[in-house]
């Protein structure tokens, strides 16, 4: 009997794993589908708390890395990236088109081919009570701290305080929250 290699065997899994995701979250947010999808998300080791809603369109890879509180509600769209570990707090907003990313390739030195950089992976921290608007862009290592607001259209590059509103590319402070 033919072995196969174990890179054929990660391709089929990763695969599969696309595949299931991209099917089960292509579903409208029902209850008993949003139970579904945090299921399947905890069988690939995600922390998934009690009512997350998931809008159509998700996209999350990998499932380890990733904690959801309480209440979490991730809008149309959104893309999470969470090899490198991605926490978002209870309470928080996801607006349609985000995308958190906790990894990136590397930039090789100038004799290595491009396709064999490391990858540089990062956590990312959301804190409890934040509204991030659609189409935002946060990047590998970055902390939002609680109560935050994060304006459509950002990309945040660097850390956000807690209880300030900030927007831009990249995000600066626009006030803070009364």
């Amino acid at each position: 009997m033919r072995q196969l290699a174990p890179g054929m065997v990660k391709s089929f899994l990763v695969i599969s794993y696309e595949t299931v995701m991209t099917v089960l979250f292509s579903l409208p947010r029902y209850r008993i589908f949003n139970g579904l999808k945090s299921f399947f998300l905890r069988l690939n080791g995600a922390t998934i708390g009690k009512r997350v809603v998931y809008y159509p369109g998700i996209w999350i890879a990998p499932g380890y890395g990733l904690e959801l509180g309480d209440d979490v509600d991730l809008a149309l769209n959104v893309v999470i990236e969470a090899a490198g570990g991605v926490a978002i707090g209870a309470r928080t907003l996801i607006g349609h088109g985000t995308k958190i990313i906790s990894g990136n390739h590397g930039i090789p030195p100038c004799n290595q081919r491009i396709t064999e950089a490391k990858s540089i992976r990062r956590p990312v921290f959301i804190g409890q009570d934040v509204w991030i608007g659609a189409n935002c862009v946060i990047l590998p290592g970055r902390k939002i701290g609680e109560g935050s607001v994060v304006g459509a259209g950002s990309i945040v590059t660097k850390d956000v305080e807690p209880f300030t509103i900030v927007a831009g590319n990249p995000v600066r402070l626009i006030r803070r929250r009364d």
